[in-house]
């Protein structure tokens, strides 16, 4: 076998872990390789819908908060591409997913210490070191940095109907859809639900005999991007979120829901648009129907259809019927199974969340030698952004500082908001 030991072993190669590798670059002397068992770099292939925008900044990308000079900023891209004056003059509210798609395949390529087609079977720690086994070598590591992502989440009782007539949004796109004739149910009101329930109305996969949309949701509500809402996607607020207790943060997490989950209002006014063209003007007299306040519950096979329970937040049960369901029901955290033999000695929260720190590591029974990191996997410890892109090149730096044992990036952010006690010399006492 073929043995190598690295500083850093980065397991996946996603967004969050490629922002990693980018800020790495300016450290050549430090060993570090990331792995992804898929054979090349691919975001959400089944989710890059017509018309599908990202709902952040474009300059928020992989490095150019931390590093605006980086050779693998979204500016640089777009240069690289002849896209500069198009891009501007296009003048569009927010790039589109798949643009996004393609400037992170790009990086991808570009950098040295990705390796694809990579699966890790199984990591150890033996000996201070992790190791690190593939089908064909095994590779040796001081850190990890967990990077694998999180996989799509349907409710218990619909994992056994999965399949062509039952599916989770993120796949929408994997596989040819004819839902001509079809009765189709959307579940979830957040930004993937709205998208879907826009294609099927404008019946790209054919005319829908109906198409109902369901929400836990009092209402489908918009994305609140308010400044004073965004300033809670910054470094400065993130600071303040891990000084309170875990009790407080839970409960901010739950109220700041809307600053990260909800629809973008551009597109609840092109869904509101094509209902009244198609009909008031056009007078169709389709049969959507628009469900909030309410939750699937039960679903079971009858014949070759579904016939979904659906609970009313204030009234009785509803029965609904259904050909094609389509879950936008968000996507979970799992642990990767390579690191079931380092499960007992990770530590946990009583919720079953990970324990994290502030610098992203996870607490766990090895020495301070060998650390583990984890990305977007600490929305209960660092708030509502972890899992968006907004400071995933702050975290990287994080990392990467941390990992360096030296301030390698400058990650102090001046704010509009005092969110902290303010400090004694600045409060003015009033005689």
């Amino acid at each position: 076998m073929n043995h190598s030991h690295l500083s850093l072993a980065g397991i996946g190669a996603g967004p969050f872990n490629l922002s990693v590798a980018a800020l790495l670059q300016r450290v050549p002397r430090l060993p570090h390789a990331f792995f992804e068992q898929k054979p090349a770099f691919n975001w959400h292939p089944g989710l890059m819908l017509r018309g599908a925008r990202l709902q952040t900044s474009w300059l928020k990308d992989l490095v150019t908060p931390v590093d605006p000079t980086s050779p693998y900023s979204f500016l640089q891209f777009l240069v690289e591409h002849g896209r500069f004056y198009a891009f501007l003059n296009a003048e569009q509210p927010a790039v589109s997913r798949q643009e996004f798609a393609q400037y992170l395949a790009w990086v991808a390529q570009r950098l040295p210490t990705l390796t694809f087609s990579a699966q890790v079977r199984k990591i150890d720690h033996r000996r201070d070191r992790f190791q690190l086994r593939f089908d064909d070598r095994t590779v040796t590591a001081d850190h990890l940095c967990l990077g694998t992502g999180t996989q799509p989440y349907v409710p218990d009782f619909a994992v056994q109907h999965l399949g062509k007539q039952v599916l989770h949004g993120a796949h929408i796109l994997n596989a040819p859809r004819q839902f001509h004739g079809k009765r189709v149910a959307v579940i979830g009101g957040g930004q993937t639900g709205a998208e879907i329930f826009l294609e099927l109305i404008g019946e790209r996969w054919g005319e829908c005999d109906s198409v109902a949309w369901i929400s836990r949701r009092d209402n489908f509500e918009p994305l609140d991007e308010a400044p004073f809402t965004n300033d809670l996607f910054t470094p400065a607020y993130v600071q303040h979120f891990l000084s309170l207790s875990r009790e407080q943060k839970q409960t901010l997490v739950a109220r700041q829901k809307l600053a990260s989950d909800g629809i973008s209002p551009s597109t609840l006014v092109d869904i509101y648009q094509s209902l009244y063209e198609i009909q008031m003007v056009q007078g169709r007299n389709k049969d959507y129907a628009l469900m909030p306040g309410r939750q699937l519950v039960q679903m079971q096979r009858h014949g070759d259809h579904y016939q979904l329970q659906v609970q009313h937040h204030r009234q009785a049960e509803e029965w609904l019927e259904a050909d094609v369901v389509i879950f936008c029901t968000g996507f979970k955290s799992v642990v990767p199974a390579c690191l079931e033999p380092l499960v007992d000695r990770i530590h946990w929260q009583e919720d079953g969340c990970l324990a994290m720190q502030d610098n992203y590591r996870i607490r766990w029974q090895g020495s301070e030698r060998n650390r583990i990191y984890a990305v977007n996997a600490s929305r209960h410890h660092h708030g509502i952004v972890d899992p968006q892109t907004s400071l995933m090149a702050w975290r990287g730096a994080n990392i990467v500082n941390d990992l360096l044992g030296q301030p390698l990036y400058q990650l102090e952010q001046a704010g509009m908001v005092q969110w902290g006690v303010r400090e004694p010399d600045k409060v003015r006492v009033v005689a």
